[in-house]
Order: structure tokens, then sequence, then C-alpha cells
């Protein structure tokens, strides 16, 4: 059975209702290890916030943070994958985009993110170990 995308996702996304405030994704972005936080509206998918788009749309434009909703400045996602796409076919589109993370959905709603950095290290673990040379 080949493994499809749903077995190397990161489940559970880091999600705000588009009615949050443009200050709650910047709390959010704030961590680190935080690279974008997905809008989503009643579970279904409608875009990313990145520190970019903070600035962008909101320090850049003169709003107000506390004001600004997330659902006004979202960006619709460059790629979307299904969560039953092969891995392999995963990892050439992502290689192929030079993307590094991709939400996946299902049905129109977000259920994890693909990492390429991620996935790379799950094929890396399917593939047998090369034959040992001898001597």
């Amino acid at each position: 059975m080949t493994d499809r995308v749903r077995d190397a996702m990161i489940p559970d996304p880091q999600t705000l209702e588009g009615s949050a405030s443009a200050q709650e994704a910047g709390e959010h972005l704030r961590e680190p290890e935080v690279r974008a936080v997905y809008v989503c509206d009643d579970g279904r998918f409608v875009g990313v916030i990145t520190r970019k788009t903070l600035v962008r749309e909101v320090i850049a434009a003169g709003l107000d943070p506390r004001s600004t909703t997330v659902g006004e400045i979202a960006e619709p996602p460059h790629w979307l994958l299904e969560s039953d796409v092969p891995l392999d076919a995963a990892f050439r589109f992502l290689e192929e985009h030079d993307a590094e993370r991709v939400p996946v959905v299902e049905n129109d709603r977000l259920v994890g993110v693909l990492s390429r950095s991620v996935l790379r290290r799950r094929l890396a673990e399917d593939d047998p170990p090369p034959p040992l040379e001898e001597l």
C-alpha cells in the first residue's frame, strides 16, 4: 500500500476564525517555530497569514491590528494538496514548485500541513539502506 499525504502531514495546524484580529495572528506568529497561521471559517479553509502578510497588509497600510480581521487580510494559498495524494507525487510537487509547506485539505477543510523537510526525512526513512561495499 502506498503512503499518502495524510500519513506524513503535520495534523491540526494553528488556525484562527476569519473574525479573529490581526493582532491575534501576530501573537501566534511571535513564536519562532510558527511560520503561518491558517484562517478557516466554520472549518472551511480560507487562507494563510504570515509575518510578511501582517507587515504588508496591516502595518504598512496603517491599519489597526486590533480591528483588522484575519479574514480581511488572509492570502489564498498558492497551492493545496488533497490528503489522499501519494507521498512520492506530493514530494515531486513540492520540489517542482520549491514549496516548503503546503496546506492539506479534505473537502475544502484544512486537515494538516505537508512540510518538505518532514517529507524528505520520511521518504529517507522508507528507503532501504544502500548495500555495504565488499572490500
